[in-house]
C-alpha cells in the first residue's frame, strides 16, 4: 500500500440535498430563462376549483407543463383551448417537488391567422348545433324605436357615423355604452354592455331600448378577434332586446353576426335600418292620406248615385197609401150595420132564454133541491150519533188512567222538588243577604273611621257661625256667635243664631282644631 492513495474521482464534489439541489435548479432555469415566448399546440386544459389554471403545450417530440395562477387568468387575453396553436408568454419555473420544470404563462395569443380561423370555424359549428343561428329565434326589428342604445367605442368615428345618420333620418333617443372594441377588454366589456341594457327596467328612471346596436370599423381578423369569442355571441343570442350588428366592413364577418337579430355591412347602415327616413314617412303619410280622403269621396259618390236609382225605383207615397185608405173607407161605412144586426142577434136569443124561465119551472127545482136537502139530513142525524159514540168511547178510556192517585203521586213528586228548590233558594238567598250584611257592617265601619266624628273623639272640634263652618280666625272674630262641636255634644258661644241643621255637614266644609 502507497503511503499517498490515489484520490477517487469525484470525491472532492460537495453532497447536496434533494431540496438544495432542487432550489439550484429552479434559480438556474428562472435566472438563465426568465420571460420567454414559447409556440406550440396546446393539448390538455384543466381549470381547477381553486380558479388556477393548468394546460399542456406540445410540439411534434415534447410536452411542456403550464400553468397560470387564478389572479393571472382574467389576464390571458385568450383562453386556450385543446388543439389550438398559440403563442405562451411567461416565466419558466422548476417545482423541486416533482423535479419538472414548467412555465407560468401570463399571456396567450392565437399563432397566426390560420389557426384564429380554425377556430372560429370550430365555434361556429358549436353554436350553429345548438341553434343559435336560426331563423326562428330571430326577432323583427322595431319600426320606430323610442330610445336606442350603441355598444360601441367613444374614440372612434363609428359613433359620430351613427349619430349622425339617425339624426338625418329620423331624430332619436341615444344611449350609449362606451367599451373597448379589440383587445383584452373587449368581449367582457361587450357582454357586460348587453347585459346592463337587457337589466334596465321599462319604464324606470333611465329608459331602456327598444333596439341595441352593436358597431365597430374596419380591421383586422385579430382586432376584431373579441366579437368572435363565445361569451359575446350568447348574450347577444341572450338579448331579450333585437339588435344589430355593425362589426367590420362588408366583407368582415364575426360570430355575433350570425347570432344578432340583424346583421348589417357597417354602422351607417345599422343607423339606415334602425329607423326609417323621416321625409319620406311624412310624404308617405300624405300620400295616404289624399288616397283615403279619394276612397271615401268616391265611395261616398257611389252610395249617392246608387241611392238614387233604388229612389226611383219606389213608387210614389201617395200611391202606397191610397189603396189602405180606400179599404178604411169601406170597412168604417159597414161598421154601422154590423152592430145593429148584432144587437138584433143578441135581443131575439135573449127572448129564446127568457121564454124558458118560468115561475113552475123554477118551482120545481126548488122542490127537487128540498128534497135533496132532507134527505141529506135524514143521514146526518145517524152520523152525528156514531162520532158521538165515538168520541165518548175515547174520553172514557182516557178517564180511565186518570185515577186520583197517579194525580198525587205526581203531586207529591213536584211537592217535594218544590220544596228542594225552595230549600235551596232560601239558603241561597241567606247566604246571600249575609254577605251583604258584613259588606254592610264593613263599609259602616270604614264610614266610622273616615268620619270626621272619629277625629272629633281624637281632640279636635268644628266651628260654625252665622249659618256656616269658619275656617279662619277673621271669619270667628266677624261671627256674631259660634257653635263648638266636640265629640261629647256641641257648645254655643255668643248670640246662638247658629242653626242645629247645620250640624250634619261634613269636615270638608268644617274647620278640625
Amino acid at each position: 500500500m502507497d503511503l499517498i492513495d490515489d484520490p477517487v474521482p469525484g470525491s472532492n464534489t460537495p453532497e447536496f440535498s434533494v431540496s438544495e439541489i432542487a432550489g439550484k435548479v429552479r434559480k438556474l432555469i428562472e435566472g438563465e430563462l426568465g420571460w420567454v415566448r414559447i409556440k406550440g399546440e396546446v393539448g390538455r386544459v384543466v381549470l381547477a376549483r381553486s380558479g388556477h389554471l393548468y394546460f399542456d403545450l406540445k410540439d411534434d417530440r415534447n410536452v411542456l407543463s403550464c400553468m397560470t395562477w387564478k389572479g393571472q387568468v382574467q389576464g390571458l387575453g385568450t383562453m386556450p383551448e385543446e388543439g389550438m396553436e398559440v403563442v405562451a408568454e411567461g416565466r419558466m419555473t422548476a417545482s423541486g417537488f416533482q423535479s419538472k420544470f414548467s412555465l407560468n404563462a401570463e399571456r396567450i395569443a392565437i399563432a397566426g391567422q390560420g389557426a384564429l380561423m380554425a377556430l372560429l370555424e370550430k365555434r361556429k359549428k358549436a353554436l350553429a348545433a345548438e341553434g343559435l343561428f336560426d331563423d326562428a329565434r330571430k326577432r323583427p326589428l322595431p319600426y320606430l324605436p323610442e330610445v336606442i342604445g350603441v355598444v360601441t367605442s367613444l374614440q372612434g368615428a363609428v359613433i359620430r357615423d351613427i349619430l349622425h345618420r339617425l339624426r338625418d333620418r329620423f331624430p332619436r333617443k341615444v344611449l350609449i355604452w362606451p367599451v373597448a372594441v379589440q383587445g383584452a377588454n373587449c368581449a367582457p366589456e361587450v357582454v357586460r354592455a348587453i347585459e346592463g341594457f337587457n337589466a334596465l327596467t321599462p319604464g324606470g328612471a333611465m329608459p331602456r331600448p327598444d333596439l341595441l346596436i352593436v358597431a365597430r370599423g374596419g380591421g383586422s381578423v385579430e382586432d376584431l378577434w373579441g366579437f368572435n369569442e363565445e361569451v359575446v355571441a350568447r348574450a347577444a343570442a341572450a338579448s331579450d332586446i333585437p339588435l344589430i350588428s355593425a362589426v367590420g366592413h362588408e366583407t368582415d364577418t364575426t360570430l355575433i353576426d350570425f347570432v344578432s337579430d340583424r346583421r348589417a355591412p357597417t354602422p351607417t347602415a345599422a343607423a339606415e335600418m334602425a329607423v326609417p327616413v323621416r321625409h319620406e314617412l311624412l310624404a308617405w303619410v300624405e300620400q295616404a292620406g289624399a288616397r283615403m280622403t279619394g276612397a271615401v269621396s268616391s265611395a261616398m259618390q257611389r252610395r249617392e248615385q246608387r241611392l238614387r236609382d233604388l229612389a226611383r225605383a219606389l213608387p210614389r207615397a201617395d200611391a202606397l197609401v191610397e189603396g189602405p185608405r180606400q179599404r178604411l173607407d169601406v170597412i168604417g161605412g159597414q161598421l154601422g150595420p154590423a152592430l145593429i144586426a148584432g144587437v138584433q142577434r143578441r135581443k131575439v136569443r135573449l127572448s129564446d132564454v127568457s121564454g124558458s124561465l118560468r115561475p113552475a119551472t123554477l118551482q120545481r127545482s126548488i122542490d127537487a133541491e128540498k128534497r135533496r136537502l132532507q134527505a141529506l139530513s135524514a143521514r146526518l142525524e145517524p152520523a152525528l150519533a156514531r162520532v158521538a159514540a165515538a168520541k165518548r168511547e175515547r174520553f172514557e178510556t182516557r178517564a180511565t188512567r186518570l185515577t186520583p192517585a197517579r194525580i198525587a203521586q205526581d203531586a207529591a213528586r213536584k211537592s217535594d222538588r218544590l220544596y228542594d228548590v225552595t230549600t235551596r233558594l232560601h239558603a241561597a238567598g241567606q247566604r246571600q243577604v249575609d254577605s251583604l250584611q258584613r259588606k254592610l257592617d264593613a263599609m259602616d265601619r270604614l264610614r266610622e273611621t273616615l268620619s270626621y266624628k272619629a277625629t272629633l273623639a281624637r281632640g279636635y272640634a268644628v266651628v260654625r257661625g252665622d249659618g256656616g263652618v269658619l275656617t279662619t280666625k277673621a271669619a270667628a272674630e266677624q261671627a256674631s256667635g259660634l257653635e263648638i262641636e266636640f265629640a261629647d255634644g256641641r257648645l254655643k258661644l255668643g248670640g246662638g243664631k247658629t242653626a242645629t241643621k247645620k250640624a250634619a255637614k261634613t269636615p270638608e266644609q268644617g274647620s278640625l282644631f
